[in-house]
């Protein structure tokens, strides 16, 4: 050192801490309805998991060159160098865990589901971390139980090279993830570890096949392919769906199909069949599904009108058809699921939907709430159960099936914003919450909701009907029929028309309109007559027109679907504030006294 220099500390610069990352094969499990296991016998089921895992999963994981990285008390999460080696560790404990869990009874039987994504983790010694593995968690989520799901980035490293068939999932919308990832699963049969799997169908699984083009134009396949493509999406919607990815359903365009080959090649319970055909200014489609064990024709229907805007007529058929087919095989799964000697939670799930749809009386909503309540006692984690029980609620109350109006639309509102907190994405409970709000008041905020609901699903035609209610509630019943219009536009023979007549029936009271009213609220009636506020509100019309005797046969009517109704429920549950509304509201209580609605 320089004599006169001053030694000072050496000034050391902070390096930033490195972070590990690398290229990973992500897998994640978890046990199918474990709470319900561990509710049933504690003490048994962790004895089984632990044998699992022991026997089967461990051995598999390390005999493919993985890793357990963590443990979820009904789950883990492990990592692998290579695609190819998950996928078949996968294969094989899920055939090892069927092999040792054969003769448990079947609602005491451990079950995983596994989703398998490949990408860039942060790795540390205990864990890892990134949105890679969030997809490998939310993929294992729409696996089916027993099934393995994996990502197209990881469908693309071990197509060919692990000796099992994929089936095209689509893209599919994951929780917190911002983009749709495509998915597949793995055909599974039951043979051997090499090739496990389960002949059953998926339920709900269904493939839209390309439509034929017979108007003799190749100019107008275009068109065709386009309603084949967004049918297939708009499908993908309803919730509990499995949809054949249209690329998987295109490999048929052109060639003859034999549609049991189709569905045994798809394992799809579901074919949907159709064609369209131009002949000069007008537009036929025709369209059929088929069970194709069977070969039977479940549903078919025609849609027939003049040619307008090609690209709009495409969007309204597709909405029309979607819409259709989800009341189709929701009763059709409701069917499946009577038959079944042990109900999984979907099926108690389309159980409750079937009798939700049958029409709004107590009986069939008190039967509906329970089938979701089963499907909950099955799954906890069954969101869509979730959404559905507090959306019967909404509809005792709305529809003044209880005195007990206000503790129902609460606990709805507190249960719907608890499944928007893990499920942001979900257009019925947008809908539903919308609907509570509008009910309480709040209709702006309700709208808002409403509005959310058709951006998540533009084929929700009863997001239109709750805005059109909003605004008769605003005092502009004018603006109402407008929405109406546009849920018929959507969903023409939907299975709550009469619901959508009896709005517009409404609206016509409160313009005054008595023999308008009538008319649609008649309508109304002939097309539901289990639905008791469509008859309340007829005889309320009559009686405003004079026609006493006829309001007198509509009380009775209603009141044998609802006895409870009465004016006073009727006047307790007032809804908004605006004084155009209260004034045509105190009108039609006035008919309602005059019909001879019990004051209560």
């Amino acid at each position: 050192m320089p004599r006169g220099f001053v030694g000072l500390p050496a000034m050391v610069q902070e390096r930033p801490v490195r972070v590990e990352r690398r290229l990973s094969a992500i897998l994640a499990a978890d046990v199918v309805g474990y709470s319900r296991l561990m509710h049933s016998d504690e003490e048994a089921t962790h004895a089984k998991l632990t044998a699992l895992l022991t026997e089967a999963v461990q051995p598999a994981i390390a005999e493919h060159s993985g890793r357990i990285v963590k443990t979820t008390g009904d789950g883990f999460l492990a990592e692998f160098p290579s695609a190819v080696e998950a996928v078949r560790a996968a294969v094989y404990f899920q055939t090892r865990i069927h092999e040792l869990t054969i003769g448990d009874v079947e609602d005491r039987r451990i079950v995983f589901r596994v989703g398998i994504n490949i990408g860039d983790v942060i790795a540390e010694p205990h864990d890892i971390f990134g949105d890679d593995v969030n997809i490998a968690v939310r993929l294992e989520s729409i696996a089916e139980p027993g099934g393995i799901c994996i990502s197209s980035s990881g469908y693309n490293h071990v197509r060919g090279k692990v000796g099992v068939e994929f089936v095209d999932m689509g893209e599919q919308n994951l929780k917190n993830i911002a983009r749709p990832v495509r998915a597949y699963a793995v055909v599974r049969e039951r043979r051997s570890p090499a090739t496990y799997v389960q002949s059953e169908r998926p339920r709900l699984s269904i493939v839209v096949l390309p439509f034929a083009n017979l108007s003799g134009d190749p100019a107008q396949e275009y068109f065709v392919d386009g309603v084949t493509e967004s049918l297939t999406t708009d499908l993908s919607r309803i919730r509990g769906s499995f949809v054949i990815g249209r690329h998987t359903a295109f490999t048929y365009k052109g060639q003859p199909v034999n549609i049991k080959q189709v569905g045994r090649e798809l394992r799809v319970r579901y074919v949907l069949e159709g064609s369209v055909q131009r002949s000069g200014d007008r537009l036929r489609v025709n369209v059929q599904l088929v069970d194709p064990e069977t070969s039977a024709h479940l549903w078919a229907d025609r849609f027939d009108k003049p040619i307008a805007d090609l690209f709009e007529m495409q969007d309204e058929i597709v909405s029309r058809l979607a819409n259709q087919l989800e009341a189709k095989l929701t009763e059709e799964e409701a069917r499946r699921a009577e038959r079944s000697p042990l109900p999984a939670s979907m099926e108690f799930y389309f159980q409750g939907r079937a009798l939700f749809n049958k029409g709004w009386t107590p009986e069939y909503l008190a039967q509906a709430r329970l089938s979701f309540e089963r499907a909950l006692a099955v799954d906890p984690k069954n969101i869509d159960a979730m959404v559905w029980m507090p959306t019967v609620d909404l509809i005792v109350a709305a529809n003044l099936l209880s005195d007990n109006r206000a503790a129902l639309l609460a606990d709805a509102e507190a249960a719907l914003a608890k499944v928007l907190s893990v499920e942001p994405n979900h257009a019925w409970a947008h809908l539903s919450l919308g609907s509570v709000l509008i009910r309480t008041n709040r209709i702006a905020q309700g709208m808002a909701e409403c509005e959310r609901a058709l951006a998540l699903d533009h084929n929700l035609a009863e997001a239109q009907i709750q805005i059109g209610w909003a605004k008769l509630l605003m005092g502009r019943p004018a603006d109402t029929q407008a929405h109406v219009d546009e849920a018929f536009r959507l969903s023409p023979r939907d299975v709550f028309t009469y619901r959508w007549l009896m709005l517009v029936g409404m609206a016509k009271l409160h313009l005054n309109e008595d023999a308008e009213a009538v008319d649609w609220l008649f309508r109304s009636v002939e097309a539901n007559r289990n639905h008791p506020a469509s008859h309340f509100l007829l005889a309320a019309a009559l009686a405003l027109l004079g026609s006493l005797d006829q309001a007198s046969a509509a009380v009775k009517a209603g009141l044998a679907v609802n006895p409870s109704f009465t004016v006073r429920r009727f006047r307790y549950a007032a809804q908004g504030d605006n004084p155009t509304h209260l004034a045509a509201r105190e009108r039609l209580l006035e008919g309602m006294r005059m019909a001879g609605v019990p004051e209560g």
